[in-house]
């Protein structure tokens, strides 16, 4: 495949940049901060299409994704675990969810009001802070390099390589010059871990979405969804509203002490993400951004189209 520069150090490039050196690139990747101000660090990265529209496209990297991450977990990569989750909901519906399919094996059960049903499945989580530096040092072990650098051209970039992968995230709209892209902004607040391993959501309680995300020493509360506010301060309110439903949806976090909370962008873009190759004067441009919420989600399905793509190109 020759040389590869992928711009953006977070879960979509770093799994992008480790499937293209796997195919035989020697890949290089441009992060401009490093991995703790990244908002894939901030995400709760737990496995399902949040806000994401259904198309043939997405339901296939959510499924290569979901059983890449399985196998992982089996492996027993760093940061890696799988959680029985239950997701209840508020609206009646007619048969599973469009991304059901992707998710293995989905189970819909009755629930008490105030919903109409639950469901029912495994789905991997993702420890960004430790699975984030497994990426990376599998790139690096495996002879890429991680480069802490801020571009400001993709195009100039040919000079240094035929192939360039645009995975900056939200700075990617800026670069290729994208309007649709937007941020997200999402608060989370952490608290210590009282024994939980199951995952709870209720994405559709109407104070705010909820989500209750057990890891190995901690659990992710959630959260809020802003499309368009690009602060990053802390919002007590926001704070006090997810601690009130998670313990409403979760009793046994009443006792739990908290550690901190979390305030980051998710990098959107208006008519979902976009992963496709057009060919410049210098070489091969391949756009991987806009997986807003879902990015954990889709990252190897993603990755291995932008594969595809640049071996076509």
């Amino acid at each position: 495949m020759g040389d590869v520069i992928v711009v953006g150090g977070g879960i979509v490039g770093l799994t992008t940049a480790v499937r293209l050196q796997e195919r035989g690139a020697r890949v290089t990747v441009f992060t401009a901060d490093p991995p703790e101000r990244l908002v894939s660090t901030v995400a709760a990265a737990v496995w399902y299409p949040t806000h994401t529209d259904a198309d043939p496209r997405v339901l296939r990297w959510a499924a290569t994704t979901y059983e890449e991450f399985r196998r992982q977990a089996a492996d027993g990569v760093p940061g890696v675990l799988l959680r029985r989750t239950r997701m209840f909901q508020r609206q009646a519906a007619d048969g599973l969810p469009w991304w059901a399919e992707a998710a293995g094996d989905v189970q819909a059960v009755d629930a008490p009001a105030p919903y109409v049903r639950e469901l029912r499945f495994v789905a991997p989580l993702a420890e960004t802070a430790t699975y984030l530096d497994w990426l990376g040092d599998r790139l690096v072990a495996g002879g890429g390099q991680v480069v802490r650098r801020r571009v400001e051209s993709l195009d100039a970039l040919f000079a240094e390589a035929p192939v360039v992968v645009n995975a900056a995230g939200l700075a990617a709209g800026a670069l290729c010059g994208d309007p649709t892209v937007l941020p997200v902004r999402g608060q989370v607040v952490l608290v210590a871990n009282p024994g939980l391993d199951v995952s709870v959501r209720d994405e559709d309680d109407p104070e705010g979405i909820t989500y209750v995300h057990p890891r190995s020493r901690d659990v992710v509360l959630g959260g809020t969804f802003e499309p368009g506010r690009a602060d990053l301060d802390p919002d007590p309110a926001a704070r006090a509203g997810i601690l009130r439903r998670a313990v409403a949806l979760v009793p046994e976090l009443a006792v739990a002490p908290v550690l901190g909370e979390r305030i980051g962008l998710r990098p959107a873009r208006q008519g979902g993400p976009r992963v496709e190759a057009e060919r410049r004067d210098g070489g091969l441009l391949v756009h991987a951004y806009g997986h807003a919420g879902a990015g954990m989600t889709l990252s190897w399905g993603s990755a291995d189209e932008v594969c595809d793509l640049v071996a076509g190109g």
